[in-house]
């Protein structure tokens, strides 16, 4: 394995939030993704469309931050990586089976547009795998709340009532959702981490992993820091 590997195996996978988020999204979509193609929306390094291309698929990741890109073309199972901005997505239309977007669609400007391309270039019966910043009970640390925002450039927050909204007005209909840091508890921890800890804090605070699964199942899948869903275009 090469340190580049390695390298984005700490920073991806040992991660507090990180490989539960891009994990859960990936076992949605399937562990044989054999003749499927598959876009990852603002993904980075390209290291989870890289995930998809080790089960088969025909994975291709897009972002504007080329020096991700050029470090994500060194790593094993590299997607094809195309440097091009998700509101305007070079694809021709129903050119993708499935769409991945592992916590991106907050950042933009324009939620809808975005969802706009991904509905676009999707195949009729083409899933959606997405996440997103919710931040449920942000408003009760503001000081947590506005230093990850800005450190983050979050510009909107989602619940999967409001990205259901705005699937459906895209001919999406929602399949299933699930939160993440549900409780008040690891929700502080959530916002902690990022405001102050930042990759290496997640990082350290891996093994804490388990324990917040673990309050997750007890807690109701109504609210949380992190909303994961999955839609299927009509």
């Amino acid at each position: 394995m090469k340190i580049s590997d390695v390298v984005a195996f700490m920073g991806h996978q040992v991660h507090v939030c990180r490989y539960r988020e891009a994990g859960t999204l990936l076992a949605w979509m399937g562990r044989d993704l054999h003749g499927k193609r598959v876009l990852d929306v603002a993904g980075g390094d390209g290291y989870w469309a890289g995930q998809a291309r080790r089960r088969g698929a025909d994975a291709v990741s897009i972002d504007l931050a080329r020096g991700k890109m050029e470090y994500g073309r060194t790593l094993a199972h590299a997607p094809a990586l195309i440097e091009c901005d998700a509101l305007r997505l070079p694809f021709g239309d129903g050119s993708f089976d499935a769409i991945l977007s592992v916590c991106a669609i907050e950042h933009f400007d324009d939620g809808g547009r975005s969802l706009d391309e991904m509905a676009r270039v999707l195949k009729p019966g083409g899933e959606i795998f997405m996440s997103a910043d919710v931040l449920s009970r942000a408003d009760a640390w503001p000081k947590l709340r506005d230093a990850h925002k800005a450190k983050y450039h979050v510009q909107h927050t989602y619940t999967h009532d409001s990205l259901s909204e705005l699937m459906d007005e895209r001919g999406l209909d929602l399949v299933r959702h699930s939160y993440q840091f549900r409780t008040a508890a690891t929700e502080r921890l959530y916002l902690s981490l990022s405001t102050y800890g930042g990759k290496v804090g997640f990082n350290a605070a891996a093994p804490l992993t388990p324990l917040v699964a673990l309050a997750d199942r007890k807690a109701p899948n109504e609210r949380g820091s992190i909303v994961l869903v999955q839609a299927r275009k009509r």
